[in-house]
């Protein structure tokens, strides 16, 4: 089992809306960077853990705790010329993006941002570290504790 940070901006998917998703379960899509691509066609694995994390917001952060419920499979918003996430080039016999499907797990309260860089174990973790802007990250085992303990202290 492998552990992911996933960066959404909650306008446009947030922790609510995959709470409110039918089986609470949604496409992740329009992931549009080849090296987070990569990560979910070559590594991602059904049962990965991922922190559902709020990017580009007041107060950005983990507000919950999903998990990947679906192989990669092509990414449908590449072939929709009225998504923002069309892609010319794309086609059905050689997609470019692909997308999970990921399940919510438990929405928790917000740890922000401000919260994980205060936390000395986590220093090394990718998110944190000078321009990152990937909005998939790989989560060590050790990183993956820290942060679900964090998440459960009251």
């Amino acid at each position: 089992m492998a552990y992911w940070l996933m960066k959404s901006e909650p306008d446009e998917v947030s922790i609510d809306d995959l709470a409110a998703a039918p089986k609470k379960t949604l496409p992740w899509t329009g992931v549009r960077n080849y090296q987070a691509r990569n990560f979910m066609r070559d590594q991602f694995a059904v049962g990965d853990g991922v922190l559902f994390y709020h990017s580009s917001c007041p107060e950005p952060g983990v507000a919950g705790l999903a998990e990947v419920v679906g192989a990669a499979a092509p990414d449908e918003t590449q072939f929709d010329p009225g998504s923002p996430y069309f892609d010319a080039k794309a086609t059905r016999e050689t997609p470019r993006w692909v997308g999970v499907d990921v399940k919510l797990v438990k929405k928790t309260k917000l740890l922000p941002l401000a919260a994980l860089r205060a936390a000395p174990k986590l220093s090394t973790m990718r998110v944190l570290q000078r321009g990152n802007r990937l909005s998939i990250t790989p989560v060590t085992a050790d990183e993956w504790r820290v942060v679900t303990s964090m998440l459960e202290a009251p």
